[in-house]
């Protein structure tokens, strides 16, 4: 038997080829390394020192989030170029900032569902809810919206946003004052239902495991059906068929729910489209979702109340 072949050293020019792809590596590496993300802001600079801070939210698992009770790592600053009153159009500036002052600009945020920030905005009695995307004004932090009240009273701003930095959802609140007659119904003691019916279509929203118990993750599902049957001409809202927001009574907070059918490609059932949702809500009580739809271009807004149990 012939011993076998001894490796072959290494020419310098194989060497220097080596060396070549290396630092081309190296450089390419760095390259990479130092692009510019387009944010200025850190991981730390949406981090508040101490307890009672709300936490960052993984929006695979949406809960009931209690918004006003505790504190945000983002400030909000409301103003209105004119005293707000009920059924006008109310031009708004919204300013954000992080704990530490620094402005809150486009950059900073990545867009979720089309946006970078949703607002939620809800009258005291819950029957008025709008949901408001700002554009960003002249000056960082600065984001501008217009809304028109239907009743007079104390309206909060829920703000859903996502920071490039940390890549996970936070939220923050403000309040406007509106003049004008507040609604007489008092939230919470409009009856309970499961059902809306909107302009010749029937929206209903069916817990698969009745009831709602509190701190257990409750599945719903939300059909619509046309009156005397047909097909039912459902439009994309924010990259999606169909929207959830819930609140409880005292508007402490709120919970933004998306379906789990989020591929617009896939074929809805044209005569009942259903959608799924999965919520946990922590505290029993009665709450409300509003339910966001686009029918034949229309915005479909449905409001659901119901009791979650111990």
């Amino acid at each position: 038997m012939s011993a076998p072949a001894e490796p072959r050293s290494l020419g310098p020019r194989e060497w220097r080829g080596i060396a070549a792809i290396s630092a081309c590596a190296l450089a390419l590496f760095a390259i990479v390394r130092n692009l510019p993300t387009g944010t200025n802001l850190s991981h730390m600079d949406f981090r508040v020192q101490g307890g009672n801070v709300i936490e960052f939210c993984d929006p695979a698992n949406p809960q009931f989030l209690p918004v006003v009770a505790v504190r945000s790592p983002v400030s909000l600053e409301l103003s209105t170029a004119a005293p707000a009153r009920a059924g006008s159009q109310v031009d708004a500036t919204l300013v954000m900032r992080t704990f530490s002052g620094k402005p809150i600009a486009p950059e900073d945020l990545l867009v979720v569902h089309t946006r970078p920030i949703h607002l939620l905005i809800v009258d005291p009695s819950l029957d008025d809810y709008q949901h408001v995307h700002p554009a960003p004004g002249r000056r960082a932090g600065e984001w501008r919206f217009s809304f028109t009240p239907r009743f007079g009273g104390a309206y909060r701003v829920f703000a859903d946003f996502t920071p490039v930095a940390t890549n996970r959802g936070l939220y923050a609140e403000a309040q406007v004052e509106v003049a004008g007659a507040p609604n007489p119904v008092v939230a919470g003691t409009q009856p309970l239902s499961w059902s809306a019916e909107r302009d010749g279509y029937l929206v209903r929203l069916t817990p698969l495991s009745p009831p709602v118990r509190a701190g257990v993750p409750a599945d719903l599902r939300l059909d619509v059906t046309r009156d005397g049957g047909g097909p039912v001409p459902l439009g994309p809202v924010m990259d999606a068929y169909a929207h959830l927001v819930a609140f409880d009574a005292a508007r402490s907070g709120f919970a933004h729910i998306h379906p789990r059918e989020s591929d617009l490609s896939v074929r809805l059932d044209p005569v009942r489209p259903e959608f799924n949702f999965r919520v946990t809500i922590p505290s029993p009580g009665r709450y409300v979702i509003w339910s966001q739809l686009d029918v034949a271009g229309r915005e479909e807004l449905s409001p659901f109340w119901f009791e979650v149990s111990r």
